[in-house]
């Protein structure tokens, strides 16, 4: 009994997949719609001096740049996702 445990945990560990939303590895048996958190947006910039053209950050941003989520605004870069739905696996087909 104990051996047929281990072998559906190895099973089912062999069939997790990667998000490619959030990254994380799922088990498509426990994916739910509420399973992975994400921004469906970029985290983008905007200079000070320019109010109303977004573009995505880059690694030479200017300092005084503002740097948000353009999805809800969250200003740090590891916010978590203010979306929820089920893992989209890069097997998926979109």
């Amino acid at each position: 009994m104990e051996k047929e445990k281990k072998s559906e945990r190895e099973s089912e560990e062999m069939k997790k997949k990667v998000c490619k939303r959030c990254k994380e590895s799922f088990s498509p048996s426990s994916n739910t719609r509420s399973s992975c958190r994400f921004h469906p947006s970029f985290f983008v910039c905007r200079r000070h001096d320019d109010q109303k053209r977004y573009y995505e950050l880059g690694p030479n941003d200017p300092p005084y740049s503002a740097k948000f989520y353009d999805c809800c605004g969250a200003e740090d870069p590891q916010a978590s996702g203010c979306t929820t739905s089920s893992h989209v696996s890069y097997d998926d087909d979109d």
